[in-house]
């Protein structure tokens, strides 16, 4: 699952099937302690354990998150 926080405008809703390139939001500047406008992307797994991934979320109480690089190639 992935998720996105802090738009001025969301162009898409949950489950929503969307294609690479799409717009799907419009940065904006909302919530708490936020300096400006920017992206709050964050992944998250059922089961973290399951990620192939060596790369620790920065955040101890993370969740289920799971670092974003791990899905870079």
């Amino acid at each position: 699952m992935t998720i996105y926080k802090h738009n001025k405008l969301s162009k898409v809703s949950q489950g929503d099937f969307v294609k690479s390139g799409e717009v799907i939001a419009l940065s904006g500047n909302t919530g708490e302690l936020t300096s400006g406008p920017h992206l709050h992307f964050e992944t998250r797994l059922r089961n973290p354990s399951s990620a192939n991934c060596s790369l620790p979320y920065l955040d101890p109480t993370s969740r289920g998150r799971v670092n974003p690089y791990c899905f870079l190639d």
